[in-house]
């Protein structure tokens, strides 16, 4: 399966943050909205950074309250590790591993156009096995 059917099945909504954003807002978001990371990206629209729930503990954990009232261009991560509609899970799960990400930002070009969360490779993996083992089920039932 390629990143563009999970993108498909989940849909392309991005949840984006501001560098100029502070802390404590992208905190109040994430929580929100039930996700774990936010692209960040510059008032152009162009890819910056990524902030996750783990860069808002550290910075916690570093700087206590204050951190809250920081931008979040302090605490994201500049490297951003990206990948593209026409990758297969099996490469996205390599990536995540290897650089223990959780998500990746999806990107056409340099447009983002999706986010994919290591839950979301999870769920089509187990729809790809889940359906491989019907059709064997099926080739030994009618065979």
């Amino acid at each position: 399966m390629f990143v563009a059917k999970i993108l498909d099945d989940k849909g392309h909504e991005v949840v984006t943050a501001d560098p100029g954003e502070t802390v404590a807002s992208i905190a109040a978001t994430l929580s929100e909205r039930r996700i774990g990371a936010m692209p960040v990206s510059s008032a152009g629209g162009a890819l910056v950074g990524i902030v996750s729930e783990r860069d808002v503990v550290a910075a916690l954990a570093e700087h206590g309250r204050e951190a809250l009232d920081r931008p979040v261009e302090e605490i994201m991560t500049r490297r951003v590790i990206t990948c593209g509609r026409s990758d297969h899970i099996d490469d996205l799960m390599a990536r995540m591993t290897e650089g223990r990400m959780r998500h990746l930002p999806v990107l056409e070009g340099d447009e983002l156009v999706g986010i994919v969360s290591i839950g979301d490779v999870v769920k089509a993996r187990m729809g790809e096995i889940e359906a491989e083992a019907q059709a064997l089920k099926d080739y030994i039932t009618t065979g």
